[in-house]
């Protein structure tokens, strides 16, 4: 009888020290057995002990998993690679500790100036469980070829200029990014300090990983309430993490 994985595990976007579990179920003969994997950049290597249907992770670096099942007659069957993707930078929406995964923008698009026919780039960033799927907008239109993150319009046109924003959603729900204003073949963003925007902003950085120091749990929900806080007294907050 043939294994056949009847739940694969899901790609999931999540902050930096963040537990949860990836999971992978298969039918086939009795005593199948469960081995995971990961990959990082171009190393593949087997977990040791990692041999369970469920494999808890706590999140420090973005990695590909899968799990091979087999049984006791040499089949074998490998699950879909999935994504960990782990956000360093802490933004506005960090999750509160009753996060049930649905989707949160850590990273939002920022105005652009560009010449005519030169590459237009938004990008933004969500974390979620399962990972966020990604659609942009212009002037609240929306653009069938644009599903990423990342936005990119190899030559920019006149008409390209306008209003963008993105949506990102899963199964647990969708949220929006911030709008900007993109500019094709008008005069430069100014430069000048004395053109800069007097509005208050806040930079904060949680240092969450030391050397010769047990890493620490404190700076993300810090981090966090800090941003709430200063948001409420007007302040516009750029978050870090290490």
């Amino acid at each position: 009888t043939a294994i056949t994985i009847t739940e694969q595990p899901v790609s999931v976007s999540v902050p930096v020290g963040y537990s949860f579990t990836l999971r992978c179920r298969a039918q086939g003969r009795p005593s199948l057995q469960y081995q995971w994997f990961c990959q990082y950049q171009s190393d593949c290597r087997l977990i040791p002990g990692a041999t369970n249907q469920d494999l808890p992770i706590t999140a420090e670096l973005t990695q590909l998993y899968t799990c091979r099942v087999n049984d006791l007659h040499r089949n074998v069957v490998f699950s879909d690679w999935v994504k960990v993707e782990v956000q360093q930078c802490v933004a506005r929406g960090l999750p509160p500790q009753l996060w049930q995964g649905e989707p949160v923008i850590v990273l939002n698009p920022s105005e652009q100036w560009v010449e005519l026919g030169q590459p237009l780039q938004l990008q933004c960033a969500a974390m979620g469980i399962p990972a966020p799927s990604y659609q942009w907008y212009r002037n609240g239109n929306l653009l069938e070829q644009q599903k990423r993150k990342k936005l990119r319009i190899t030559q920019a046109k006149v008409s390209d200029s306008g209003t963008y924003l993105c949506c990102a959603s899963n199964s647990r729900g969708e949220h929006w990014t911030s709008a900007v204003d993109v500019h094709i073949g008008e005069q430069s963003q100014p430069t000048s300090l004395c053109c800069i925007s007097p509005d208050k902003i806040a930079l904060l950085v949680g240092n969450n990983c030391y050397q010769h120091h047990p890493n620490l749990v404190a700076p993300v929900r810090d981090v966090f309430e800090l941003s709430r806080l200063l948001e409420r007294l007007g302040f516009q907050v750029v978050s870090l993490l290490d």
